[in-house]
Parts: structure tokens; C-alpha cells; sequence
């Protein structure tokens, strides 16, 4: 009888195609099992498995809420080619030789599967995993992971329809009242994709007696739910600004950009993990909460069809239709705003992304980095500047 002691030498899963970064569903995943030993062993089978699923896990007190999806089980058993076995059934392995186990297998069809995800309390993770039984010795095993990055088209109907909404706010000093804070803001359209401009029409009102700053940012919202609970982390990705506005005047903005960045995909389908993201246009009133403006966005994966010269010009056309819109509601056209200075007469160019746009005002709403991370607990409500907002 040969007495196995050691590990094998080498013992790995190895991709057909290393240049892949990612699968979709309906990819076939196949490789090979590599196999070097030190010493004789004698191996009674060797299986390889394709897993797949999401997992929830934070803890809540003294307990820890956990969840897990599967989403992928695939078993099967491989042989090595022009190897026999003996009496027994085993295949004997000896040193100096390098030993290849064949597999292959599909991926569920598209819309079975979750994209790929690693966050602060949860994953979605796909791997490979072979199994070595071996003869009188305790079995080894080997991992490789691979990316699923499930398609999202942004030329949906629902995804190429602008987005507006408009919010105002009465401003009181010592309970006393205060003028107001209005915004009215709009995009040209709900789907993007990374690298992409959205263009940012928007007018912002001051009738207060205090300077405001208007601002936008791309706002990425962390879902995690186990065990019955939920936990909500939001992070600020990007952020522009504009121009101080004093009391009784105005800024608009037509096309203001904000490029957005490299992020996954919206999660779409996952029943415990959840990543929304939204355009929050927003103005910071000292001694007061801020006003915001959220729009929702979904980033996908399949940019839009007419992305370059055309969407530059659509942004054009939503700006003019925003202001000839705002000018047919009957109200009183705005004073000269900051917006019309020359560029080389400001301080700070509106176009320039502010990545470390972070305020004393923007707390706890953002922790300072790192991480830009604020946590929402089920049956609590989220805070703004020391003060619950619905």
C-alpha cells in the first residue's frame, strides 16, 4: 500500500480563455483541472462543481442576519484521458507528469442570473471548484472565480424617457419665515452607462436672505436584506456645482454635465441585495437642511444607441424646451443670474467635477472617506444635518 502524506504539488483550475473578464448568461465556462504531485498517489475520483449565489450577512446586536440565493449548482465527475485505472478504480498518479482534467459546462440562459457583486454586506459570487478524492487520505480541493456581468440595455423604452421633478422649501430664522428654495430639474433621459455624460437641466430659485449653493451628485444606494431586516448604505460617487446665489436671484443650468464613472451595473433580480442609483440635485442652505431633488437612473451595460453628436443635441433641445416651458407657466422671468458671467470671470468652472465634494452641511448624510459610506437600520429614518427627514 502507497502512504499518501503531502498535498499535491500542483493542483489548480485553469480558464480556456484567461483573457475573458466576464461571462453572461448562456457562456459556456470550460478549462481544464492541472494536477502535479511530489509522490505517488492514488486518486479514487476528481469532480468539479459550478457555484453560484448571493450572501447576506451583518450582524444586528448580538445576532447576525444571514441569507444566501443560489443561482448556480453544477456537478459532474472528470476523467483523465489515456489514464486506466486499476482493480479498484484508482487512477495512480506519479511525479514528473503533468496531469489535465477536461471540463465544461453552460451557464443558465440569460435573465436567470445576477451580475457579479462585492459589498460591505453581501456578495454575489461565481467560481469554479474541483475535488480531489484520494486513498486513505482526506480530500484537497481548488477555487477560481469568474466574473457574470448580465446585460442591461439602456435603449429600453422606460430607460430613454426624460426625468423631472421639482422641489420647494420654506426657509424660517427663529421660527420666523424666511423666504423659500425652490428646484426644478430634469434629464434627458434614465439609462446610462459608464463614461457617459448626463446633462443636467435645472433652475434653481433663491427668495431667502441666504447665500445657497446648488450642487449634483450620483448617489449609489446599498440594499441588504436578511433575516426579515434591511440595511441601506448610500455613497456619494461624483459630484458638480454651481454658483453661489444670492438672496432674490436665480441659476439655471442647460446641459450642465456630470460624467458617470466607473461602477457596476445596476443589481436587477436579486431578492436580498439591491444597488439603485439616482442623480440627487441638491442645494445647501446654511443653518437649514438641504434641498434635494432625486431622480432616479439605472447604469447598464449596452450604451445608448445614438450616444456621441445626437445626445449632445437632445440635451440642447430638453434645455430649451425646459426654459421655454418655465417662460409659458406665466412666471416672471428671472433676474441676470451668475450662470451668465464669462467663464474666464469665475472662480470656479461649472463644468468641473468636484470628486472630494464633501461639506460640513453634507453630514452624517456621507461619513467622511474613507469609506463614503452612511447606514440606514430597518425602522429607522434616515437623517439629515442632525435633523429626521421622511
Amino acid at each position: 500500500m502507497v502512504i499518501q502524506s503531502k498535498k499535491p504539488k500542483t493542483f489548480e483550475v485553469l480558464f480556456n480563455d484567461p483573457s475573458k473578464t466576464y461571462y453572461s448568461g448562456g457562456d459556456k465556462v470550460a478549462g481544464q483541472i492541472i494536477v502535479e504531485v511530489s509522490e505517488v498517489m492514488k486518486v479514487s475520483s476528481m469532480k468539479v462543481f459550478g457555484i453560484g449565489n448571493a450572501r447576506v450577512e451583518y450582524p444586528k446586536g448580538k445576532q447576525r442576519c444571514r441569507d444566501e440565493i443560489d443561482y448556480l449548482k453544477y456537478e459532474d465527475v472528470v476523467h483523465l484521458d489515456h489514464e486506466l485505472t486499476d482493480l479498484e478504480g484508482y487512477v495512480t498518479l506519479v511525479p514528473g507528469n503533468r496531469y489535465e482534467y477536461m471540463f465544461g459546462f453552460e451557464l443558465p440562459q440569460p435573465g436567470q442570473l445576477v451580475s457579479s457583486y462585492d459589498g460591505k454586506f453581501g456578495h454575489v459570487n461565481y467560481y469554479v471548484k474541483a475535488v480531489m478524492e484520494r486513498s486513505s487520505q482526506h480530500t484537497v480541493e481548488c477555487k477560481r472565480y469568474f466574473e457574470v456581468l448580465e446585460p442591461v440595455d439602456v435603449n429600453t423604452p422606460d430607460l430613454v424617457s426624460p426625468i423631472c421633478g421639482m422641489k420647494e422649501k420654506k426657509v424660517t430664522c427663529m421660527f420666523i419665515p424666511d423666504g423659500s428654495v425652490s428646484i426644478k430639474g430634469k434629464i434627458s433621459r434614465k439609462g446610462y452607462c459608464e463614461g457617459e455624460d448626463i446633462c443636467i437641466d435645472a433652475k434653481f430659485e433663491n427668495t431667502c436672505s441666504r447665500i445657497v449653493i446648488p450642487k449634483a451628485a450620483i448617489i449609489a444606494k446599498h440594499t441588504y436584506q436578511a433575516n426579515g431586516r434591511t440595511k441601506v448604505i448610500k455613497e456619494k460617487l461624483c459630484a458638480v456645482r454651481g454658483n453661489h446665489i444670492i438672496s432674490g436671484m436665480c441659476d439655471i443650468w442647460q446641459g450642465k454635465s456630470i460624467r458617470v464613472p466607473k461602477i457596476k451595473p445596476t443589481i436587477l433580480g436579486c431578492n436580498i441585495i439591491h444597488v439603485d442609483y439616482s442623480l440627487m440635485i441638491y442645494v445647501h442652505i446654511p443653518g437649514s437642511d438641504k434641498l434635494i431633488l432625486e431622480l432616479p437612473l439605472v447604469i447598464g451595460t449596452i450604451p445608448y444607441n445614438s450616444f456621441g453628436s445626437r445626445t449632445n443635441s437632445m440635451c440642447s433641445q430638453q434645455s430649451t424646451t425646459m426654459s421655454s416651458s418655465w417662460v409659458s407657466t406665466g412666471m416672471p422671468s428671472p433676474p441676470p443670474s451668475y450662470s451668465e458671467i464669462p467663464q474666464d470671470m469665475l472662480l470656479d468652472s461649472p463644468l468641473t467635477p468636484l470628486l472630494n465634494d464633501y461639506d460640513e452641511d453634507d453630514g452624517p448624510l456621507f461619513m467622511q472617506p474613507p469609506p463614503a459610506y452612511s447606514e440606514v437600520d430597518d425602522g429607522l429614518q434616515f437623517k439629515m444635518d442632525g435633523k429626521e427627514a421622511c
